[in-house]
């Protein structure tokens, strides 16, 4: 097994788990595995596959993933196929074709296919040896994301009684995981269950305000990364992706109510570097292995807390440190509330009322985050600091409540305890506005006395009343708020109430990753990353499916001089050698030789000073050339098949390396020019925003950018800036 892991895979070990469960699934056994995204779940069954004499039937809901799982076997060697809807006729009877023929060790097929009877019929043609069922929790109505046509699942079984089920999933509850046992008739089956712990993640919580700017802040941080940004509404995504493209990022909506072509053209330029941002509502994520996903943000309140899970789960499934950020307000709340009252059925009623107070719980905590999960999701967490949440990460402090607490609990009964949290804060802060006076409520000795206190916070000072049960919650639409007996014990026995709260208020989530530098060079990897987009595009597969991050790290850090070391890097396997070796060792030696080493010695240290001349990788070349003869930003995108962002990140790298190229003609007209130079020289080059902020929307970010390159050639060739 190992060395087909690593002929295959180019992997020397396997993650946690993973052989004992293949070891299982060849000796026959019927195995249920929960593992969480980026533990390495497929490979349960395709390693098995490989070893088996028949076919391995993967079912899968996900047809992009299914697509993507398809190009990456193909890329190291196994042969693998798909049926699904997009398909033509003729492509789908070539595919049956080599699975009948036995051409095929692994096919991917989606569930609804499973009720056609001709469907049928071409199964009962084929040797099956396995039945991997993937997103196993959809078979359940208690899952977060049940789907009827997983119900004609039981038919493999009895069609295929020899050949052994592996199901798998990323999150299932407890009563989920005995729903799918039952549901796909699994025989005494093998359960194995890998910690949910994502160590790399980092769980955030900031309060909603000033939501907008918050998450162009994240952006920024994450500008050379992907991420994606949840909305709950489609037309919320499509505001937001206008409001980031506007402001210079690459970014596009998706939500189910696009044109199918159109969503898979989104996705198709995400997982190929094409687009750095996708805003979505939840129906984008589940057919995503896209590995290098830097940032997820959900914009607004997820449903449920395996939802939440599942989301973040999408970023950081290389392994490598990634941030995941909620943003929540109290209001958020009764959004949810009113989509939930208008579910018919009791049951199903009661069901999401249960699920959003769990989440509520989750963004309510004053205790570590990754413990409320893991704990959730069935997993004990004795530690009580995990490093990896804000709540972990950030000092908090204790303060008296005492005064504030009284302020609000007063004003919640003098104000007959009928009203929500957003009137509170108008009658605490003396806000005169027509619903207050029509009340007569700004009469009331308790109008106006947190005058000073921001709104923000007495909203948070009300969600850690409730918290600690001093404040509890009424109804379901339009949730009121009444004092509690022990909030009316409080208030008449003078009890002192001590609460926490951050030390400061800055975001530091950042911090989480910040710190967890490793020691490769990252100037050649930024070199080796450039091969590899152009490779990618060339062959059109997703770039993480040459080499993925981590592979170029452990390229750019040993250098391997010849073949036999670049064997030894992880994730090269038998084929990868045979077609990528040569172009990725021919990028180490150049870099070594332009930074004055010797191919025979180690790594250059990542200490080393700078050095102006160095390679510049072919595809920056080319970008350069293509402005050199007079094309726009624009036209060199669309002549290459890149994002415009990208072209302009090429440019701003050639210049940095010493690079002269001639910018003219996307210069802006020359008042401009001198009013953003003028810019730039108050506040710094470093980043772009504040300009732009400080100048307005008539200036275009390729505008700002094109006169920083400018002065920055100008400044390299020792001439004057001003």
């Amino acid at each position: 097994m190992l060395e087909q892991l690593k002929t295959y895979f180019g992997f020397d070990r396997f993650l946690p788990l993973q052989e004992e469960i293949i070891a299982k699934v060849l000796a026959g056994r019927d195995t249920l595995v929960l593992m969480p995204t980026g533990g390495g779940k497929s490979l349960c069954y395709q390693l098995p596959a490989l070893r088996f004499k028949g076919l391995t039937l993967v079912v899968s809901p996900l047809i992009a993933l299914m697509k993507d799982q398809v190009d990456g076997l193909r890329a190291n060697g196994i042969p693998a196929g798909l049926l699904n809807s997009t398909l033509s006729s003729k492509e789908a009877s070539l595919v049956q074709d080599q699975a009948r023929q036995g051409k095929l060790k692994i096919l991917y097929v989606a569930p609804e296919r499973l009720a056609l009877s001709g469907f049928q019929r071409f199964l009962q043609s084929l040797e099956v040896s396995l039945i991997a069922i993937d997103e196993a929790h959809c078979i359940s109505e208690w899952g977060h994301d049940f789907r009827p046509d997983y119900r004609n699942l039981k038919s493999l079984r009895r069609d295929f009684p020899g050949a052994p089920v592996i199901a798998l999933t990323a999150t299932a509850t407890e009563p989920v995981r005995e729903d799918i046992v039952n549901q796909l008739g699994l025989d005494k089956p093998e359960i194995f269950i890998s910690s949910f712990n994502r160590p790399n993640l980092t769980y955030t919580i900031q309060p909603k305000t000033e939501t907008l700017g918050a998450l162009l802040h994240l952006l920024e941080k994450h500008k050379d990364g992907s991420a994606i940004v949840y909305r709950f509404s489609r037309k919320a995504t499509e505001e937001t992706a206008l409001e980031l493209s506007e402001r210079g990022f690459s970014a596009l909506p998706y939500h189910a109510g696009l044109e199918r072509d159109l969503r898979r053209e989104t996705q198709e330029k995400f997982i190929r570097d094409q687009v750095q941002i996708v805003v979505a509502t939840i129906a984008f994520g589940m057919g995503i292995d896209k590995p290098d996903v830097r940032l997820v943000v959900h914009y607004d309140l997820p449903k449920t807390v395996e939802g939440y899970y599942q989301e973040t789960g999408r970023a950081g499934r290389d392994g490598l440190p990634s941030d995941c950020v909620l943003f929540y307000s109290y209001g958020d709340r009764s959004k949810q509330e009113y989509f939930i009252s208008q579910i018919e059925d009791d049951d199903e009623r009661d069901k999401a009322h249960t699920k959003l107070e769990q989440i509520l719980a989750f963004c309510d905590l004053q205790t570590c985050r990754r413990a409320y999960l893991m704990e959730y999701l069935g997993e004990s967490w004795p530690k009580t600091d995990c490093g990896g949440c804000d709540i972990c990460l950030l000092p908090r402090e204790e303060f008296d409540a005492t005064e504030i607490a009284q302020k609000v609990l007063s004003t919640a009964i003098r104000t007959g305890e009928r009203f929500g949290v957003n009137y509170l804060v108008d009658v605490l802060r003396g806000a005169a506005n027509k619903a207050v006076r029509n009340r007569g409520h700004h009469e009331l000795p308790v109008f106006g006395i947190s005058r000073d206190v921001d709104s923000d916070e007495l909203k948070e000072m009300v969600r850690s009343l409730v918290t600690n049960g001093l404040l509890v919650q009424q109804g379901t639409s339009f949730p009121t708020l009444a004092v509690s007996a022990q909030g009316r014990r409080f208030l008449n026995g003078r009890e002192q109430l001590t609460l926490t709260r951050p030390k400061h208020a800055a975001p530091v989530h950042q911090a989480a990753t910040s710190e967890r530098e490793t020691a490769y060079d990252t100037r050649l990897f930024d070199e080796l990353a450039a091969l590899r987009l152009e490779i990618a595009s060339d062959r059109e597969v997703p770039a993480y499916q040459i080499f993925g991050n981590k592979t170029l790290q452990q390229m750019a850090f040993h250098m391997p001089r010849n073949e036999v070391e670049f064997s030894k890097i992880s994730g090269v396997g038998y084929a990868k050698l045979r077609d990528f070796s040569e172009p990725f060792l021919k990028v180490i030696t150049e870099y070594m030789e332009a930074n004055g080493q010797s191919a025979a010695v180690g790594p250059v240290p990542v200490t080393a000073p700078k050095k102006r001349v160095r390679g510049i990788s072919m595809s920056i070349r080319e970008t350069k050339d293509l402005v050199a003869q007079g094309l726009s930003f624009e036209e060199v995108a669309e002549r290459r098949g890149i994002s415009e962002t990208t072209i302009r990140s090429h440019l701003e790298r050639f210049i940095q390396e010493g690079g002269q190229v001639d910018l003219g003609h996307l210069m802006p007209p020359e008042e401009k020019r001198v009013k953003i130079e003028a810019a730039f020289k108050e506040m710094g080059e470093a980043r772009l925003t504040p300009v732009r902020d400080a100048l307005g929307d008539d200036y275009t970010w390729d505008e700002l950018a094109v006169v920083r390159m400018e002065m920055r050639q100008r400044e390299s060739q020792g001439e004057p800036v001003a």
